[in-house]
């Protein structure tokens, strides 16, 4: 049996569909046992309950083989930091009391430091929590920023005839496509081949600047002469507080940008044949432009 957090998420949901079609048990966690009722038709053991309680993810876990963990927080908490530390106590609890013995841990480019990365650094405690799990065998993920992010500005888009982010616009930096992390975990969780705890970043096919993703991104909407705008830190806070997240947040959020401007979130070893995964944002663009569509 392998066990998948966050399997209505972006990688949680793709990582349980390859498993189940190799043939693999799965037991699919969420919030939501509606939006699990699509694994539920393929074969998944579905649970949908709060990861951090009344021991859920302990019954859960038990009996499996491996376990695919992440912090799903909610971007509303009022203390974002708070919250990741809650559902990271309730994981190792968990991991612990079922005595699993292999475990893929969604982190992030940037978590090997302890602070002065906004929310990167919540993942960073998780990461130290792993490691002192004596018995169990981690593998730590540490992909770059998701392609799958750029889904929150085609409102902005639409609306506005903009896009626009806290981070400079000519910076490069990798990004990925949840497609490719998953596969990865995927790979992981069904092989079990590693020992201890092993550390896997993960980078995209290229490194890009936001203007170049909003040349991408425009070209595939019909909008070529879309414009990037970087906002400034406060600005930032405040558009993110005006679109419904929490103050905390919304804080942490921009102090994580503001490392990746001053180049303090950069890949440990540069790009290698191991960290560099092949979907483009150009071939990953379609399905943006979709979604844009469909508003």
């Amino acid at each position: 049996m392998i066990t998948v957090m966050g399997a209505t998420g972006h990688t949680g949901q793709k990582i349980a569909t390859a498993l189940l079609r190799t043939g693999e048990k799965v037991r699919a966690l969420g919030r939501s046992e509606s939006k699990l009722e699509e694994l539920k038709k393929l074969g998944a053991d579905v649970m949908a309950g709060d990861m951090a309680k009344d021991g859920f993810l302990t019954k859960a876990c038990r009996e499996s083989d491996a376990v695919y963990t992440l912090l799903s927080t909610d971007r509303r908490a009022l203390n974002y930091r708070a919250e990741q530390d809650r559902q990271g106590e309730a994981t190792i609890q968990a991991i612990h009391e079922s005595g699993v013995r292999h475990l893929v841990f969604l982190s992030s480019l940037g978590a090997e430091l302890d602070e002065g990365t906004g929310l990167i650094a919540g993942l960073h405690a998780q990461e130290e929590r792993l490691k002192q799990l004596s018995d169990t065998n981690v593998l730590l993920l540490r992909p770059a920023s998701f392609y799958e992010n750029f889904y929150d500005s085609l409102g902005l888009i639409k609306h506005q005839g903009i896009t626009g982010d806290s981070v400079a616009p000519d910076l490069a930096i990798p990004m990925v496509a949840t497609c490719d992390i998953a596969d990865v975990a995927a790979k992981a969780l069904t092989a079990r081949d590693w020992n201890g705890v092993v550390v896997h970043e993960l980078l995209g096919p290229r490194h890009l600047t936001y203007a170049e993703a909003t040349r991408i991104l425009g070209e595939r909407i019909g909008k070529p002469d879309l414009q990037y705008l970087q906002f400034s830190y406060a600005d930032m806070v405040r558009a993110l507080v005006e679109g419904g997240f929490s103050e905390s947040f919304a804080n942490l959020y921009v102090t994580m940008t503001q490392a990746f401007n001053e180049g303090v979130v950069k890949p440990r070893d540069g790009r290698t044949p191991e960290n560099t995964t092949p979907t483009r944002l150009e071939d990953f663009a379609s399905e943006l432009a979709h979604a844009y569509q469909e508003m």
